[in-house]
């Protein structure tokens, strides 16, 4: 019996969905006033120090000022433009000095226990963006605040920027590699001084995070809907693959959305940013509590 010729063409097969049937890691979205209220009361365990220093890597153009804007924004409960993040996302380094940013407690003249450092990006090639040996030296303490980053020539003991004996508030207590979801395969030379950035820190015991930024740029589903980071195969498979190519693993690697475009707080963007940013600083509190039996 032949077929109808009136009768319409099967539909072909749907294609598979890009969204997971459930999230592959949990997430308490809605509410993140337990995470706000524990950077808001947080205090070091170890009294010799007086903030935690998170030290902030990565290509450029991957949103290192703008992630600090964002936790500024949701400490403040406001928006700000602390960290002078650039809007055009250029080849070159937008950040040029060594700089410490301090977030403010609200109606108080006091400062939050922990603090960023922004450098300048790291480049493709030789005599471009930060030196892999000047963040060494700035894990270490050495790097003086307002030390302008040379790209041709790294910074040596009797430089003017040089601080020679670095107490162990100026040493860093947790480094954070942001990167792009939305970024193209990472190049061999930004990925080897990536490497050799995280094999120091390693030697020095400092303990280390990744930050996925750009993730609703990268995934459209995620975009539409942030509670979907952690249904997104597509956002997954970037994690797993900037897992195995830097070697951080997984349980290590925090996906966020800064604020860029927008000009209120929104609930799911804060609780991403909280998420990373409580890991940030238990970490970096773990290793700034064992310093005191090393003086």
């Amino acid at each position: 019996m032949g077929n109808n010729p009136s009768s319409p063409p099967r539909d072909p097969t749907p294609p598979p969905s890009p969204l997971l049937r459930n999230p592959w890691r949990e997430m308490s979205w809605g509410d993140s006033n337990q995470a706000l209220q524990y950077l808001k009361v947080f205090r070091p365990q170890n009294d010799e120090i007086q903030h935690i220093r998170v030290l902030l890597y990565g290509p450029v153009g991957v949103g290192k000022s703008s992630f600090i804007n964002s936790v500024n924004n949701i400490l403040q409960g406001r928006m700000t433009n602390e960290a002078l993040a650039s809007s055009t996302t250029s080849d070159h380094s937008f950040t040029r000095k060594y700089q410490t940013y301090k977030i403010k407690k609200e109606g108080t003249g006091n400062f939050y226990p922990f603090v960023f450092n922004d450098i300048m990006g790291l480049e493709d090639g030789d005599g471009r963006g930060v030196r892999a040996d000047d963040i060494k030296l700035a894990m270490m303490g050495h790097v003086k605040d307002g030390y302008k980053f040379n790209p041709v020539s790294s910074l040596s003991a009797g430089d003017p920027g040089y601080n020679s004996s670095p107490s162990n508030n100026d040493r860093v207590h947790v480094l954070v590699c942001i990167y792009s979801a939305n970024a193209p395969q990472m190049n061999s030379s930004v990925l080897h001084k990536m490497k050799e950035i995280r094999e120091a820190a390693s030697d020095l015991g400092i303990p280390q995070l990744a930050i996925l930024s750009h993730i609703d740029e990268a995934c459209g589903e995620t975009q539409a809907n942030l509670g979907n980071v952690y249904k997104s195969k597509h956002l997954k498979k970037k994690m797993g693959d900037f897992s195995s190519s830097l070697g951080i693993p997984m349980n290590c690697i925090l996906p966020v959305k800064n604020y860029s475009d927008e000009i209120q707080l929104k609930p799911d963007v804060n609780t991403l940013i909280l998420s990373a940013m409580r890991l940030m600083i238990d970490f970096g509190d773990d290793y700034a509590d064992k310093l005191k039996t090393t003086e």
